[in-house]
């Protein structure tokens, strides 16, 4: 069910599905037990524009520590569940405001029961989840090998199983490392499943790797009319994966808020240090939520004119550079004094 239909799920304060904005999630790789640790990192991810955070909830202390980080963040926190239904049911008491399953591997029918009705008197949605590396043995042999069809016929069996408990507050997750295998999973259970659908490229690498192939997936899925959340998956500071999706979000025409850098790939002609200011353009840039195209050129002599459709622009020259305001030069400065003025025309920036 392409996102514009699929059934609207409210996670804390936060609604997702029906057409609403997709939200970007990530997850903390803190010690949950850690408060402190724990909480931090996650204001850290709320600053850089997580809108959903999931902890993992392997213990009882971990499980008794979602009532304290709760009370010191403002995203909806998500329990990551594995086999333990105790913990489950322990973290909604402490107050998740979802609760990340595989039915699979909870165990008999009577401890899904159990999950399933504490989270029915709280109202508290289930996400249920299944990753191609976890798919049953009779579904691999039933299909010689893991594959799209396999991972949505698990998917949906898990699906089915709650909703024969007479629970429909759910979300769904499918996810795999191979990009095509994970895109043609999501075309087909877009096609049967009314909930919405989380969406990312599980394990899928370090900060370069991971990026391009989450991108490249992301995209493939979400051009669909596909996918109600997002998360990045990257092996690096959880912060990256924050940044990483609002790019691909922003590039794919489904977020207009945030600055889009433009930036050129630099040749003979180029005479300062390129390089860093546009890494330092970048950082400075994540700080303002406004709409708008910033360009940093590295030749004042074509700058101008290659930044012309920029909103706001910089191109350096021989220890000098300029800025640049809807095409026209406003300003000629020192090198040195280049990313100073343009924090000024930021921090006055009107839309």
């Amino acid at each position: 069910m392409y996102r514009n239909n699929t059934k609207v799920v409210t996670i804390g304060d936060r609604k997702i599905g029906g057409g609403n904005p997709i939200l970007i999630q990530s997850m903390t790789n803190t010690k949950t037990e850690d408060i402190a640790a724990t909480v931090n990192q996650i204001l850290r991810l709320e600053e850089a524009g997580c809108e959903i955070v999931r902890c993992t909830v392997p213990n009882e202390e971990a499980a008794k520590a979602i009532a304290g980080i709760k009370s010191q963040i403002h995203i909806p926190l998500v329990a990551d569940i594995h086999f333990d239904y105790r913990m489950a049911i322990m973290a909604m008491e402490n107050g998740a405001d979802k609760i990340r399953i595989n039915p699979g591997n909870i165990g008999s029918t009577d401890k899904i029961r159990a999950v399933v009705d504490c989270a029915r008197e709280r109202n508290i949605p289930i996400r249920v989840g299944v990753n191609s590396g976890s798919l049953e043995k009779n579904i691999i042999e039933k299909y010689g090998h893991v594959t799209a069809e396999g991972i949505v016929e698990s998917a949906l069996d898990k699906v089915r199983i709650i909703e024969d408990m007479g629970y429909d507050n759910l979300v769904v997750s499918i996810k795999s490392s191979d990009v095509l295998l994970c895109a043609r999973a999501h075309e087909l259970i877009a096609k049967e499943c009314i909930y919405p659908l989380h969406v990312g490229i599980t394990e899928s690498g370090t900060v370069f790797s991971g990026n391009i192939k989450s991108a490249v997936g992301l995209g493939i899925i979400l051009n669909q009319g596909i996918g109600d959340t997002i998360r990045v998956s990257l092996t690096g500071d959880p912060v990256e994966e924050i940044k990483s999706a609002k790019i691909i979000l922003r590039t794919l025409g489904l977020r207009q808020s945030g600055i889009e850098i433009v930036s050129c790939p630099t040749c003979g002609r180029t005479q300062i240090d390129l390089i860093d200011l546009a890494n330092k353009v970048e950082n400075l840039a994540s700080s303002y939520d406004y709409n708008i195209k910033l360009a940093v050129m590295g030749c004042i002599v074509n700058g101008p004119g290659e930044a012309k459709e920029a909103d706001l622009g910089v191109a350096g020259g021989i220890g000098e550079g300029i800025l640049i305001k809807k095409g026209e030069v406003i300003k000629k400065v020192p090198e040195s004094e280049l990313l100073s003025c343009l924090k000024e025309e930021l921090d006055n920036w009107s839309e």
